[in-house]
């Protein structure tokens, strides 16, 4: 376990839902620090906010750093990615992170590095796939030939 407390995100808001109720009908901050179960320093904290008129004081923020790649450019990126390598300026036709990486660089001007591309990938729902293991130079008649007549074991001193 990591050591964070996991936070009941859907609770303090419903909280700070009834806390802002509480405070519109003129209850003090203190009785609503106690009704809502928060310190008396959140109840404060809920009712200037309340007086700047924010209309949902009570809604949580979103966590976290926001993503450098919005939606629309994540699909842009997914047919740019179905329209293969090749088509993209690429000699073969095999995504590798640093190309997707310099294809998202180029199409978006958003620098990632190519483990995060990897996640960034896997979110999108593309998986990793080896190509198969045969050489193009693959010559399958001088293999049976050898499998045939192979070659005559070296000699070995004694």
């Amino acid at each position: 376990m990591s050591g964070k407390t996991k936070r009941d995100l859907d609770g303090m808001e419903a909280r700070r839902r009834k806390g802002l109720g509480l405070l519109a009908r003129g209850v003090a901050q203190a009785e609503v620090a106690r009704q809502c179960g928060v310190s008396r320093g959140s109840a404060l904290r809920w009712e200037r906010q309340r007086k700047a008129a924010k209309a949902k004081a009570w809604k949580r923020r979103p966590l976290g750093r926001p993503p450098k790649l919005t939606p629309a450019r994540q699909q842009a990126l997914e047919k740019a990615l179905e329209q293969g390598a090749q088509a993209r300026g690429f000699l073969n036709d095999l995504w590798t992170l640093p190309r997707v990486a310099a294809l998202i660089q180029r199409q978006c001007g958003v620098r990632l590095h190519p483990g995060h591309v990897w996640r960034l990938l896997g979110q999108m729902g593309w998986r990793l796939q080896r190509p198969g293991g045969r050489a193009v130079q693959r010559d399958e008649a001088a293999i049976a030939r050898r499998k045939k007549h192979p070659r005559p074991a070296p000699k070995q001193s004694p």
